[in-house]
């Protein structure tokens, strides 16, 4: 793979994977446009890379959660954790056949809807705390964001709005859960070469320049999506969506 083709994935992930348009959207629709070889090695390197962005943002938040992992907010993380799980085992043929591109129309549409009602939603509502049944809805909603197309913070936000949650708390929630949602990822990835035994043929210097694109501008992504919930909504997100949605019916 070229590093100019890396370069760009890197890009691509950084931005989209913490953003509510779909990392994995627009990586199978740009790989389709540029005719760029999907490579889940370099899958791999991305997610880790954006784990890092993660970690870094709301380090003192980790380490918390790490000192007391029986508190409330550690608590919350594995009750949405939880149906995430159950739901992708469940859908895991669907799923792998979903990043042919099918259906990747229909749910960047799909995705936009979400974000336009949870927005008009939240807007009307009454905000409330916080609570283990908020988090297991989101959950719930995070494990039907896997399937490309399907933003993974757009959904677990909107699930959190129209919750009754506020915008900042449920934004916060949507990016540390899904730590353990990369960690598990990762491992799958990992254990898919291990068994098929894939042979890996990637530029390092493509491969290094990939993973500090990824992890910079998934820093900047996050920083720019929490500004965004405090000052902003997410309509504009949304009309993008449908747009994307537009381009990739005549591309796939």
């Amino acid at each position: 793979m070229k590093i100019l083709a890396l370069f760009f994935l890197g890009l691509v992930q950084g931005l989209t994977e913490f953003l509510p348009v779909s990392s994995s959207g627009h990586l199978v629709l740009f790989s389709k446009i540029f005719g760029i070889e999907e490579s889940l090695f370099v899958s791999i390197i991305l997610h880790v890379a954006t784990l890092l962005s993660i970690l870094v943002v709301f380090r003192k938040d980790v380490w918390q959660m790490i000192r007391h992992p029986f508190s409330k907010e550690t608590m919350m993380i594995v009750v949405a954790t939880i149906p995430t799980c159950v739901i992708c085992l469940l859908l895991m043929p669907i799923i792998k056949m979903s990043f042919s591109g099918a259906l990747l129309p229909i749910c960047f549409f799909a995705s936009a809807i979400l974000l336009l009602t949870s927005e008009k939603v939240s807007k009307r509502s009454s905000q409330k705390d916080f609570s283990h049944k908020s988090a297991f809805l989101i959950g719930v909603a995070q494990g039907f964001a896997v399937f490309p197309g399907v933003s993974r913070s757009g959904t677990t936000i909107s699930a959190g709005l129209l919750c009754g949650n506020k915008k900042e708390d449920v934004t916060k929630f949507s990016f540390l859960m899904s730590i353990p949602i990369i960690l598990l990822s990762l491992l799958m990835e990992i254990f898919e070469i291990v068994v098929g035994g894939q042979a890996i043929n990637v530029s390092v210097a493509g491969l290094c320049l990939a993973f500090v694109t990824a992890f910079v501008t998934g820093v900047l992504a996050i920083k720019m999506m929490i500004r965004l919930t405090k000052d902003s909504n997410l309509k504009y997100f949304g009309f993008y969506l449908i747009l994307i949605a537009v381009v990739s019916l005549f591309v796939l």
